[in-house]
């Protein structure tokens, strides 16, 4: 009997295009993919709620969100991994006294801090001004992630601060503050054991430094055309740009559709 094989892919600067849309020869392959009987999942840095309308273009129930930190399979929450609010908190004062603003990533909503005079432009694709602030009364919404906004060198002292924690930088002014011993192929683990695919038969697509993990896991992993040298050696396979055709051209070269 065949194996079954499962594919993840990355949003941003992968399934997106530069305009932050699906490109049609995007979504035509996605679908070769599930006619054919290969199982599609997501595997991302963002929030559930940030990305459902992808899910719902793509006819995809399954994903890795918030590198790792909350995998759900088919509408089942088979793992989580929320920053204790104690250590929420600790980042939030911080935060707040050397004026760098916070987006908490939580399972169906984002929060902003109070500190948002800093950074518009590193805060304008988030429509920031639309998110509600975060209080003490949500204190009890468990937050898996956090956008923390801020330069690399300031970024050092967090990380002084919280070695139990990771950075991924993905702006000059914006990092991904979550656990360090979690990441997306942690998540990718997570839902290969619950739904019984083999690591050999899992592949992935990726651009960002916080795939790294993700395509050195997987059997076989694709870098975009648009991710730098430095994540694309970690790579089997380098497809074309999120904005010429990659999916489909990536897809198409290692034999899945």
């Amino acid at each position: 009997m065949m194996t079954r094989s499962i594919v993840f892919f990355d949003i941003d600067g992968t399934l997106l295009n530069e305009q932050k849309r699906i490109d049609p020869s995007t979504k035509q392959a996605i679908t070769q993919l599930q006619q054919s009987g290969i199982y599609t999942a997501i595997a991302t840095g963002r929030c559930p709620a940030s990305f459902k309308w992808v899910c719902e273009e793509l006819n995809i129930q399954s994903f890795v969100s918030m590198n790792g930190q909350y995998v759900v399979f088919e509408g089942q929450v088979i793992h989580d991994n929320p920053i204790p609010a104690a250590e929420v908190d600790r980042l939030t004062t911080m935060a707040d006294e050397r004026n760098h603003p916070l987006v908490y990533l939580q399972a169906d909503a984002m929060q902003k801090s109070m500190k948002q005079t800093t950074f518009a432009e590193a805060l304008k694709q988030f429509q920031i001004d639309r998110l509600p602030v975060r209080q003490a009364s949500d204190s009890n919404k468990p937050v898996y992630q956090i956008l923390l906004f801020c330069n690399e060198q300031d970024g050092m002292e967090y990380a002084a601060h919280f070695p139990d924690y990771q950075q991924y930088r993905w702006g000059t002014y914006a990092v991904d503050f979550l656990h360090a011993n979690t990441t997306k192929a942690v998540g990718l683990q997570k839902m290969i054991e619950h739904a019984g695919f083999s690591r050999e038969h899992c592949y992935a697509f990726g651009d960002g430094t916080n795939d790294i993990e993700m395509l050195k896991f997987v059997g076989t992993g694709v870098a975009m055309g648009n991710a730098s040298d430095d994540i694309q050696i970690h790579a089997n396979y380098v497809t074309s740009s999120n904005n010429e055709d990659g999916i489909r051209n990536g897809l198409q070269a290692i034999g899945l559709i």
